[in-house]
């Protein structure tokens, strides 16, 4: 057998040769950085079959997690009209999934090319210098050949500052609960919901979507998501309350596993505020649906609701210590220029209800935001560049399905580096937020089924693999991580990065170090190239280590 280091953005296909894979040996973090690299491996083609026992020997040796970095199917690859800048556009198996070392490491080892993906988290722990890390394959079979490769990590004495960035994927309890068949916000439920959030926050999501209502997301009209409401309602004799009981659950979770952010739950349904989200209460005695698909979004009916609940939602998170502050709003998702009219009626029901709170919402027209409708647009980044130039305050950004041709996504189909690039871009345009939809969507287009993720990876030829969800639903009731997960908070530590070395040496100084004998950095233009990624954040480190 052979084996070989390979950086973190290399993509091992299983029918690709480990002779072609760019040998990885040498790079650098810092104290609290979490450092991702990987060790390929492929036999001969041959009738006896090889299995090998892995092991990792080095003086952090406690501080370095492996993986096996499994593959799925994927059918939907890429559309048609995509450009030329992914791996392959074709079905096959991809490597996706980061499935836990079992068997205390046994490997079987055959013709096809594999790999185990590894994480270096020091914790703060360990002191600066040079740490080799030495990954061990032993053959079971005598005379035990040993296969071994040394990885050389150079900790950095300087820690890289706070996550500013605000960073949401849409977070989806009711999947959880159906793939699980548990009951809604049950003790179980919510072991569960904590599990998926602790491994988003630790992955850089500090802003969790939050279903005070069942979110009015992803569903087609007159259909219906499982109900996951946080928020109980009872109407009694014409008027309304609340019971807030599992909220306060909800916000210490949150509290507790570190998410900084509550994203509330658009108030009326997607692409236009047509209608209002499902909201389920208590009438004089009898737990009914009181609103939905055929609630008129800007009806008085819904308004007086809404008048209701807001101002005593409000009251309510700011008992919790002021959690009030953290909250975040929508009206509607992906609003177009000709619903301008509907969404500007269901603002307005809410906008003095919500005064002084930040409101949010995915669009990409630039007339919408400049109408005056929304005050902190979230523009896709293929159309993006009109809000740039406008130089529009707090500016966030998002892609989904449809961000395919020039700009970063995290498709199975593309190359890590255009997932990683979107790093230098959200540093470079100081974008505040960044918004990706699916986190653990488990659900065809509009909700009309459930799916299994492990056998469906494109939501059921919704959107190429890779856009409807980062985390596969573990057997232990845990997330299993993909790959694109880590590729993608490897890019909000170059962030982190980039932001210590301009307190250091100013933001002009970095800037040129990014796009030093390179065309200026857009988010349509960068290098199509991992070894521009990986040395620029060697340049950047070095930087910050000659200062410090």
């Amino acid at each position: 057998m052979k084996i070989k280091l390979v950086s973190s953005l290399e993509n091992c296909f299983l029918d690709e040769c480990i002779d072609n894979k760019k040998e990885y040996k040498n790079a650098s973090c810092f104290k609290n950085e979490l450092f991702h690299f990987a060790v390929a491996f492929q036999g001969e083609a041959t009738d006896e079959k090889i299995y090998a026992n892995f092991s990792i020997k080095s003086e952090i040796s406690q501080y370095v997690k492996a993986w096996r970095l499994e593959y799925v199917p994927v059918q939907f690859a890429a559309y048609p009209w995509c450009d030329d800048n992914y791996l392959r556009k074709t079905p096959g198996l991809y490597p996706d999934i980061l499935q836990p070392l079992e068997s205390n490491g046994r490997l079987a080892v055959g013709e096809n090319l594999k790999s185990l993906y590894i994480e270096v988290d020091t914790k703060g722990e360990v002191p600066s210098g040079v740490y080799p890390i030495t990954l061990c394959f032993t053959e079971e079979k005598e005379p035990n050949t040993k296969h071994t490769e040394t990885f050389n990590l150079e900790i950095i004495d300087a820690v890289l500052p706070k996550q500013e960035l605000k960073f949401t994927q849409w977070f989806y309890t009711d999947c959880l609960m159906d793939y699980y068949g548990t009951e809604a916000f049950s003790d179980e439920h919510f072991e569960i919901i904590e599990n998926f959030a602790k491994t988003a926050v630790r992955y850089g999501i500090n802003m969790l979507l939050t279903p005070v209502f069942t979110p009015a997301l992803d569903t087609y009209i007159g259909g219906e998501r499982t109900t996951t409401q946080l928020v109980g309602v009872e109407k009694k004799n014409g008027k309304y309350s609340f019971d807030f009981s599992l909220l306060g659950r909800w916000v210490d979770m949150c509290n507790r596993i570190g998410v900084e952010y509550f994203e509330i739950a658009h108030f009326f349904t997607q692409w236009g505020a047509h209608a209002a989200p499902k909201i389920m209460a208590t009438v004089d005695g009898e737990y009914k649906k009181i609103f939905g698909w055929e609630t008129d979004a800007a009806g008085e009916e819904y308004a007086e609701f809404l008048k209701a609940f807001i101002p005593e939602l409000l009251q309510y998170m700011k008992s919790l210590d002021g959690a009030d502050k953290r909250c975040w709003f929508h009206i509607s998702d992906e609003p177009t220029g000709e619903k301008l009219e509907g969404y500007m009626k269901a603002k307005a029901i809410v906008a003095d209800l919500l005064e002084g709170y930040p409101i949010i919402d995915a669009l990409s027209d630039y007339e919408f935001y400049s109408s005056g409708a929304v005050t902190r647009p979230v523009p896709a980044t293929d159309h993006i560049e009109p809000f740039i130039e406008n130089k529009v305050p707090d500016l966030w950004a998002y892609y989904c399905c449809v961000q395919c041709k020039e700009v970063s996504n995290r498709f199975l189909s593309m190359p890590s580096y255009r997932n990683r690039i979107i790093g230098t871009q959200l540093y470079k345009y100081d974008i505040d937020g960044f918004l990706h939809w699916g986190y653990n969507y488990y659900n065809n287009q509009f909700s009309y089924a459930k799916l299994n993720p492990y056998m469906s990876t494109d939501g059921e030829y919704f959107a190429p693999s890779g856009d409807t969800f980062s985390v596969y639903p573990g057997p232990d009731k845990k997330p299993w991580e993909s790959y694109r997960l880590l590729v993608f908070y490897d890019a909000i530590q170059d962030i982190r990065a980039l932001k210590l070395c301009e307190e250091l040496y100013g933001k002009d100084y970095v800037i040129d170090l990014m796009e030093k004998d390179i065309e200026p950095i857009t988010f349509k233009k960068y290098p199509h190239s991992a070894d521009y990624l990986l040395e620029l954040r060697e340049k950047i480190n070095m930087a910050i280590k000659a200062k410090i």
